[in-house]
């Protein structure tokens, strides 16, 4: 049987969909009852801050999930019930993951990761060397 065929089972519909369950599994539900709804298990930064020109990674689970759109960086992305994405914000960024469900419903998280300037690093007067030219 291949993807959206039904079987009739103790007189009752059934379907395989495209819907997995929390371990990747294909959810098996009859076929007149709504598909469960979308829900974003996880979505976090690898670090709390960055400096200007370093990279940080976006983690991101779903389930039951249609589509999946993180903005600003990319506009869709698989859903997946884990996946990690680089990211190189040049200045603090507020990323918003969209989930969106087989029933159009809609599941959004947000997160901030701040991006600070490298400091300027003076030297007290009495580390600095001074060479006379030759």
């Amino acid at each position: 049987m291949g993807l959206g065929t039904s079987v009739l089972a103790i007189g009752v519909a059934f379907a395989l969909s495209l819907l997995r369950g929390p371990a990747g599994q294909p959810l098996v539900h009859p076929l007149d009852s709504p598909p469960p709804p979308v829900r974003i298990v996880r979505f976090f930064a690898t670090t709390g801050a960055l400096f200007a020109g370093e990279t940080a990674k976006l983690c991101y689970g779903v389930e039951n999930a249609r589509t999946v759109k993180l903005s600003p960086e990319m506009d869709r992305v698989p859903p997946s019930p884990g996946r990690c994405i680089e990211v190189h914000p040049e200045h603090t960024t507020h990323y918003t993951l969209q989930a969106e469900g087989f029933d159009g419903r809609i599941a959004i998280r947000s997160l901030t990761i701040p991006v600070q300037r490298l400091p300027l690093y003076t030297l007290p007067l009495h580390q600095v060397v001074w060479k006379r030219p030759r």
